[in-house]
Order: C-alpha cells, then sequence, then structure tokens
C-alpha cells in the first residue's frame, strides 16, 4: 500500500491516526539530503498540542535538516520551539539571537551564521560521508501582501501593484539585503552547495504566468522581483526545478488552514500562492567537489482538512503548508 494511500485512509479515519501515519508521499532517499521547510503557526501555540502535532510531522518525514520559522517561546515553561524539538529528537540546532528563525538537523553544525534576527539564521552543515552543504532559514515581510493586493483591487495598474514589493513592504529590501550578506560573506562563490529556504511571504514570477493567470483570479503575468533577485543571483527554485509547469504542479503553501473567510464574515476568498520556498546555489564549474540536484519536491499536507474544522483543533499544525524538497549529491569526478 502506498504511502499516499496511507495517509488518505488516516486522515478518514481520524486526526490521531493521521498524525501516526507518515503524511510524505515518497520514502527520504538512502544517500541524498532532504530539505524540510516549515512556518509552524506561532510556535505551535495556536493549535491545541501544536509543539507535539509538528514533533510527528516532522519525524514522519524523516528530513536531514529543518529551515523553521516562527520558532517562539512554547506556552508554558517549554523553551522555544526548534530548541523543544531538537531536543525530543536529539538533533543540533541553531537560533542563536534570532526572534524565530531555527536550523535544526541530526547532522553536524560545522559553524553558525548570522544575518538578522528576523529574516536570516545559517549554518554550515556536515553529513556522516564529509559531504557539507551551506543553509538558511528566511523570513521577510509580510505586509501588503501582493496577492491580497490584487484580490482588493483587482483593476490596480501594473506598476502600482508591484510597489507591494518594494514600496508598500520592505520584501525587496530585505531580499536584497540578504542576497548582499551572503555576497560579502563569500557564500555566493563558495565550493559549497548554498540552500536559502523559508517564508517569503510572496508569490514567484514563476507562478505568475500567462497560463495561472487564466487559471487563478487573483494572478497576472508579472515579474515579481523577489524572485527574480533569487534568479539573477544565481539561485534555483527547487520546486519550479522539478515541477516547471505551475498549472499542473502549483506546490501552494498559503494556506491549507485558512482558505475563506470566516463564519459570519463578508470578505473575499482566500489568495492561495507557493510562498515557502527552497532556493539553491550549485558552486560554480569547477569550483566545489559536490553539487545537489532536486530529485523529488513535494508539499504537505497532501490533503487539506475540513475547512469546517476549527483551526485551533487542526491536525496539522500551520497556517503554512510545508515544503519537502529530496536532493541527490552529486559528484565533480574531476575534482575527486
Amino acid at each position: 500500500m502506498t504511502k499516499i494511500l496511507c495517509t488518505l485512509l488516516a486522515l478518514l479515519a481520524g486526526p490521531m491516526a493521521a498524525m501516526a501515519s507518515a503524511p510524505h508521499a515518497v520514502d527520504a532517499p538512502k544517500d541524498g539530503l532532504r530539505v524540510l521547510v516549515w512556518n509552524v503557526l506561532r510556535g505551535g501555540n495556536k493549535v491545541e498540542q501544536g509543539p507535539e502535532k509538528a514533533l510527528a510531522v516532522i519525524r514522519s518525514v524523516e528530513p536531514d535538516i529543518v529551515l523553521l520559522q516562527e520558532s517562539y517561546d512554547i506556552d508554558g515553561d517549554r523553551p522555544r520551539l526548534g530548541e523543544w524539538l531538537a531536543g525530543e529528537l536529539g538533533w543540533n540546532q541553531y537560533q542563536g539571537e534570532s526572534a524565530h528563525l531555527c536550523i535544526m538537523t541530526p547532522l553536524d553544525l560545522e559553524t553558525t551564521f548570522f544575518h538578522h534576527a528576523w529574516h536570516g539564521v545559517g549554518a554550515r552543515v556536515k553529513d556522516e560521508h564529509d559531504r557539507e552543504f551551506l543553509a538558511w532559514s528566511i523570513w521577510i515581510d509580510y505586509q501588503s501582501f501582493i496577492g491580497y493586493q490584487l484580490r482588493d483591487n483587482p483593476e490596480m495598474d501594473d506598476e502600482t501593484l508591484l510597489e507591494a514589493e518594494s514600496v508598500r513592504s520592505d520584501r525587496l529590501k530585505q531580499a536584497t539585503a540578504l542576497i548582499e550578506h551572503l555576497k560579502e560573506a563569500g557564500q555566493l562563490q563558495s565550493e559549497l552547495p548554498l540552500l536559502v529556504g523559508g517564508d517569503w511571504n510572496c508569490p514567484s514570477h514563476l507562478d505568475w504566468t500567462r497560463d495561472t493567470a487564466r487559471v487563478y483570479r487573483n494572478r497576472r503575468e508579472m515579474p515579481l522581483p523577489v524572485s527574480l533577485a533569487m534568479r539573477d543571483a544565481g539561485f534555483t527554485d527547487t520546486f519550479r526545478a522539478l515541477h516547471p509547469n505551475p498549472v499542473q504542479h502549483p506546490g501552494i503553501t498559503w494556506s491549507p488552514m485558512f482558505r475563506g473567510p470566516a463564519p459570519g464574515d463578508e470578505g473575499t476568498a482566500q489568495s492561495f500562492e507557493r510562498i515557502d520556498r527552497l532556493y539553491l546555489k550549485n558552486p560554480t564549474d569547477g569550483t566545489g567537489r559536490w553539487s545537489l540536484r532536486t530529485t523529488a519536491a513535494q508539499v504537505l499536507p497532501l490533503v487539506w482538512e475540513d475547512d469546517a474544522v476549527p483551526s485551533a483543533q487542526r491536525t496539522f499544525p500551520s497556517d503554512h503548508g510545508a515544503l519537502v524538497i529530496d536532493l541527490e549529491w552529486i559528484s565533480d569526478r574531476a575534482t575527486d
């Protein structure tokens, strides 16, 4: 029986059965790297047994590294979410002085890096085969979400709409500051693969296309600047590298929990977008011994819970979908 079918049956059986089942569709790679990128709603505090439910998801996914956002203090006498999860798993973790960003892994944390309390923490990580990579957990400004801007102002012209990224929010400014930090630290030219993942709070230009504008109510074909800045810095969008067609594989992460107006609310429907992304920059030709390539990409939960279930009682404990990316190691045999 496939894991997808097991998950479907578990969800039909009830929340606790779903928590006990593996919510992912493919086995973890035997000799690869599985990355989980996840914004867990307010440290799990907004969902009943939220931290325990987050722990169950992580255990079932079996990632090699978790790039976590909203790792806040857990209500009660427990520490921050990332620290508590790592303690339960027996893993290493780094949050440092960040307000909410955390990196968790069963692998070795060789060195840690700090960019900004809200926008970026990183680490140099080594696996059991002495293969190393750089990883960053990031978050940028949520204000003036462009999907909502278009939803609420459908007649807005393109230039004014794009100002949601650079004028009415600091998203572009914060993304370019992160790229500049990576450049100054020498990581854009590193001999190690570089992973940057988290909650970008904006869609990608790879998703706002002519075809998706025909399918989705709140999209246009537009040169969205944050994802373009990452592309221009040499990064590849790992999900779109494997699933290039955004109509066939939307990869929506916002939002499986909040999908429409609350009961009695006259507001408009959700704007569904792929705002949680993992970017990869491999070493330039000849500079590294190893590179990484995407082999599988999916978003959890595979099956969204009934919209009538109150958010505090959800089995999946976040308003963000969790991005799971499998990568394989590619050896540069010329340097072996």
